[in-house]
């Protein structure tokens, strides 16, 4: 076995965007650290997510920690700023996505049990205090990630990273 060239590894992304429908957007409610949100874009350009709504005090991915993080890949993306995320949170709807909320709520269920239209926008919160409640009240689901161990949460970055992996491999 050996690493891929470079042609190679375009064949088999070529082969995976073929195989992979429905678009994908990210509303970004108050995550507030560039590194964060370097983290998430880098994720979502390597996923394919066509759009990001920035809320409230979501750091720009435009900005310059954000971009150390991101290596460039924001330039995949487009995104617009919006006062909140219910507001984000409409205008995705009204761009024709089912907003699913990624939280540790009541009534949440585990993001793989939940039923998905082929469009998705995944709302994620802030690192400490999660979705505002307005955000959390305009989603058309909310959904958790199951957790094993002891640790109670995740790095905004990570459950991210997670979530975007799930949806797109319930697709395939």
């Amino acid at each position: 076995m050996k690493q891929l060239r470079s042609t190679d590894l375009k064949r088999l992304h070529r082969d995976w965007q073929r195989r992979t429908p429905g678009r994908m957007a990210l509303l970004l409610d108050g995550v507030q650290t560039p590194w964060n949100v370097g983290a998430i874009v880098r994720t979502a350009a390597a996923y394919r997510v066509q759009h990001l709504w920035l809320a409230g005090s979501t750091s720009s991915p435009a900005h310059h920690r954000s971009r150390q993080t991101s290596l460039g890949t924001e330039r995949y993306l487009t995104w617009s700023e919006v006062a909140t995320g219910a507001e984000g949170a409409d205008e995705a709807r009204a761009d024709g996505f089912q907003v699913i909320g990624i939280e540790l709520a009541d009534g949440a269920l585990p993001l793989h049990d939940l039923a998905l239209e082929s469009d998705v926008c995944l709302a994620l919160g802030n690192e400490d205090h999660g979705l505002s409640a307005g955000t959390l009240a305009a989603c058309d689901a909310v959904a958790y990630l199951p957790q094993l161990g002891r640790v109670g949460s995740l790095n905004v970055a990570t459950a991210a990273a997670i979530a975007i992996y799930e949806v797109r491999r319930r697709a395939w």
